[in-house]
């Protein structure tokens, strides 16, 4: 059996290219305040941690515009609203965790050895 659609869903990938275009920037600005702060008061306790529901809601705001971009993008190509969304929700759960997982451990080993532990060139 086929999935036929009249009329592609071009727009919801944009709105979903929006959604975390938006999030992405609020996590940003949040980032970069932290950072002065990092900055200002080095020795802070826990201050390298991703913790705050501020950077929580905005990741999973990020999280949240990737699924209904990819999601949005599987069904131009043809798949059905079910399994378009459903595989991108594996997609994001397993891609976003592991971002969250890797940008924590940078974090720390930024804490443990400075800036010049991200610096691939040496």
């Amino acid at each position: 059996m086929y999935y036929y659609i009249p009329q592609p869903p071009f727009f919801i990938p944009i709105i979903g290219l929006f959604i975390a275009l938006t999030f992405g920037l609020t996590f940003q600005m949040q980032m970069q305040q932290r950072i002065q702060n990092w900055l200002k008061n080095p020795k802070t306790q826990g201050a390298y941690k991703l913790e705050g529901t501020d950077l929580t809601l905005s990741y999973q705001g990020i999280c949240l515009g990737v699924w209904v971009f990819l999601g949005g993008g599987l069904q131009i190509f043809g798949f059905s609203p079910i399994s378009a969304f459903g595989f991108a929700l594996l997609l994001v759960i397993g891609s976003g965790a592991f971002l969250w997982q890797q940008f924590g451990e940078m974090l720390v080993e930024v804490q443990k050895n400075g800036a010049r532990a991200l610096d691939l060139d040496q």
